[in-house]
């Protein structure tokens, strides 16, 4: 038995293996001091794709799920967050949002909803504002998968409040955009103390999930600048959430749906697998499932339900 055991999820979208060039890929152009301390110095690249370091392992995940054409958000997340193979079921590479097809699977199948029904607690850390709320409340907004499973699990999403008391985390980390959004007294953080609130948030769940997609957006806009930012941005978060990590009580999993900020000579995604990153003691039990998308979800139910 292993009492009290934690999985945060780190998830960053479109992000994939690339070449070890720094004119295309921001992984060797930016500052991760954090992200290479826990992987000993290395970073994954389509030349060093599964390997071992003293904290973590590094596995590759095909992302495009045996279905032609390049991997959407919508499809590549509710294969991710579902454990089933959503490009497949209905034919085609789908996104951004999940096509309404797919509502029914996301409902019944959400990681969400299936850690709830093993009756482990959950929550999907990230904060959002009033006019998300308001959006999704009108209708005419197309939600995430992970937003739509959250709706279908029952499962509240966190808003400025909780964000002002650090018991959430903001989509861009430093909460930098929400003066933007008519909250002028919301401090904004560092990605280090953001880290920490995510760590002590985890404390209080099985499972923590954190939805990172400015790196999606730095990859369609192919401005390595804003490429580099959002990954040390990203690093810093690591740094603060891994300065309290404890491997023998929780496992961290960090990957993405498909690929694209890896190549900046390309706005769209690409067709190569993606690195998952997996922390912690019993990482094994995790790595020895994983090959594709649809293998991450049962390899987090499986490792709860003996926690």
């Amino acid at each position: 038995m292993h009492p009290h055991h934690r999985v945060v999820f780190l998830f960053w979208d479109g992000v994939g293996y690339g070449r070890k060039d720094p004119d295309i890929n921001p992984f060797f152009r930016a500052r991760l001091p954090h992200l290479r301390s826990l992987l000993d110095g290395r970073l994954p690249h389509l030349g060093l794709r599964r390997f071992e370091s003293s904290l973590a392992s590094v596995v590759p995940l095909n992302a495009t799920l045996r279905v032609e054409g390049l991997p959407q958000s919508g499809t590549g997340q509710a294969s991710l967050f579902t454990g089933v193979n959503a490009a497949k079921l209905i034919g085609r590479h789908f996104g951004p949002h999940p096509t309404t097809t797919l509502h029914p699977l996301i409902e019944s199948k959400n990681i969400f909803r299936q850690l709830g029904e093993q009756g482990r607690t959950r929550c999907f850390a990230n904060a959002f504002p009033r006019q998300f709320f308001e959006y999704a409340a009108s209708g005419k907004r197309r939600l995430s998968v992970s937003t739509l499973a959250c709706r279908y699990a029952n499962l509240g999403l966190f808003d400025a409040e909780a964000l002002s008391r650090d018991e959430a985390v903001s989509a861009d980390i430093t909460r930098v955009r929400w003066g933007e959004l008519g909250y002028p007294h919301l401090p904004v953080v560092t990605s280090k103390e953001a880290g920490i609130h995510l760590w002590r948030i985890a404390q209080r769940y099985s499972f923590t999930l954190f939805e990172y997609w400015l790196t999606d957006y730095a990859g369609h806009a192919r401005d390595m600048a804003g490429a580099v930012e959002v990954l040390e941005r990203f690093d810093g978060l690591l740094g603060g959430f891994m300065e309290k990590f404890d491997p023998t009580l929780c496992t961290l999993l960090i990957t993405s749906d498909h690929g694209n900020i890896e190549d900046l000579s390309t706005k769209s995604h690409t067709r190569v697998p993606v690195p998952c990153i997996v922390a912690g003691r019993r990482r094994d039990e995790i790595c020895s499932t994983l090959s594709n998308l649809t293998h991450v979800t049962p390899s987090i139910l499986s490792l709860l339900s003996n926690a």
